[in-house]
């Protein structure tokens, strides 16, 4: 398996080897609850989702950790602008994220934690880099000091001596360099706050992950997953304070999705130029957004559009009118049982995913399945291997998050089925009965049939009924 790695200096795929045999540790930056998330954090979910679900897949033992940031600036800003406590705007939009991520298919972590159940340990961790001599405090705050660091800016490949103050690094005149970062915050009037050996504040944002990271996974663990702007600061800063403690390699694998754009612009709150996921979830199904974020590369950025997810909707409508079409509900319990064929389209598969996750190129393979499958109804509808290619559909399309309600899916009705279409065919039939072109008056019937839609040929006519 190869994996796009952020962190080589040559920006290549690296093969993939676990730290531990068997077994994956992976850690996913998660959300900050002062709002509902965007389809753009929803994209970096979604796909970190099926990271996990193709090392399942493979039989790995999979610990997967989402952290949820319940205390920071913008949750305070909230706080005081709904005049709530801010823990109660953090639960409020923690409930919403749970709900959102469930809606959308999401599996669930093995572990959420929140960056408040880990406050002593933050603390300990800043009170132990100052012991070190890698941070230092000033006037109640704490920073990280770069310099002393020798390998800051190794994943980002920023040198010290070009960061000054900008868009990334804050001006702030008690900093010794101006790249410095903050470890803890000395509390401002009124904000929440914790106790610690600096006075009253609270930890900053790239200590909690690493904090939690460590104390869940380890010092060393193998994947470490975010979105591309993350890698700095916030995965460069968390990176210095893990390694500057341990000496040790904080992650062996750095993986960081693109960006889902607006008319070519990055899609953010801070640009007010965003969708938010509970919204589009009520325009469209989650797997016609699962199926527009995976046919394109997670690495590129992508143009967020309502166009490409009303032709993803239909391309999942088309992979379940094929379950349909072959009854799928009525063998979809048989154990699989795979011919050497079959075998093959499932390494086509495999080989797709374990080069850098591949998904775009997975799931056309799943359709060049359908093609095996169409080609067996049309021409060879007696031979039951159709139905082995109707298992290997659904595993691997579950690999990649689809056909999670499949059953429920199968058993809906055909009302997305126009009527005018099914009386066209009823009539196209009759013209072939007329015309004693028995074969594809049959056909016609046959195929009526696979969708579930039964005729009743009588004095009067051709009646017609669905199979519920």
């Amino acid at each position: 398996m190869k994996i796009y790695n952020s962190l080589s200096r040559s920006r290549k795929k690296e093969e993939f080897i676990p730290i531990e045999p068997g077994k994956v540790k992976m850690y996913v930056c998660g959300p900050t609850v002062y709002n509902y998330f965007h389809i753009g954090n929803a994209r970096t979910f979604l796909f970190f989702d099926v990271v996990r679900r193709y090392f399942e897949f493979k039989g790995y033992e999979v610990i997967y950790v989402q952290n949820i940031t319940d205390i920071d600036d913008k949750l305070i800003k909230q706080s005081i602008k709904e005049k709530i406590p801010f823990s109660e705007i953090a639960e409020k939009y923690i409930k919403a994220f749970f709900d959102d991520i469930k809606a959308l298919g999401l599996k669930e972590a093995t572990f959420y934690p929140k960056a408040t159940e880990y406050m002593n340990e933050m603390i300990d961790l800043i009170a132990e880099l100052e012991k070190k001599g890698f941070a230092y405090e000033k006037n109640g705050d704490v920073y990280f000091s770069v310099n002393s660091f020798k390998d800051y800016g190794k994943l980002s490949e920023k040198k010290l001596d070009e960061l000054k103050t900008g868009a990334r690094v804050e001006a702030n005149l008690q900093k010794r360099h101006p790249a410095d970062f903050t470890l803890w915050k000395k509390a401002k009037p009124n904000e929440p706050s914790w106790q610690s050996p600096w006075g009253k504040g609270r930890p900053g944002w790239h200590t909690e992950c690493v904090v939690i990271s460590r104390k869940i996974l380890g010092e060393s663990f193998d994947i470490h997953c975010g979105a591309v702007d993350l890698i700095f600061p916030h995965h460069e800063n968390e990176i210095a304070q893990a390694e500057a403690l341990s000496g040790k390699p904080f992650v062996n694998y750095w993986m960081h999705g693109g960006f889902l754009n607006i008319s070519g612009e990055k899609m953010s709150k801070s640009l007010d130029n965003f969708f938010l996921a509970r919204d589009v979830l009520k325009k469209f199904d989650a797997e016609a957004i699962r199926f527009f974020f995976l046919s394109k590369n997670y690495r590129s950025s992508i143009d967020f559009s309502e166009d490409i997810l009303k032709e993803s909707a239909q391309a999942m409508k088309n992979l379940y009118s094929f379950l349909k079409g072959v009854n799928y509900l009525s063998f979809m319990h048989e154990k699989a049982c795979y011919s050497d064929e079959q075998l093959e389209f499932k390494g086509y598969f495999e080989d797709a995913m374990e080069n850098d996750f591949g998904t775009a190129k997975a799931i056309a393979i799943l359709f060049t399945i359908t093609q095996k499958i169409q080609w067996y109804l049309r021409y060879d509808p007696e031979n039951q291997d159709y139905k082995q290619y109707a298992h290997l559909l659904v595993e691997l399309g579950r690999v990649l998050g689809f056909f999670s309600n499949l059953e429920e899916k199968l058993k809906q009705n055909l009302s997305d089925i126009s009527e005018e279409l099914i009386e066209l065919l009823i009539r196209y039939r009759s013209i072939f009965k007329q015309e004693k072109n028995w074969k594809y008056a049959d056909q016609i019937r046959e195929d009526l049939d696979k969708l579930g839609i039964k005729l009743k040929d009588t004095k009067t006519g051709t009646e017609w009924s669905l199979d519920r």
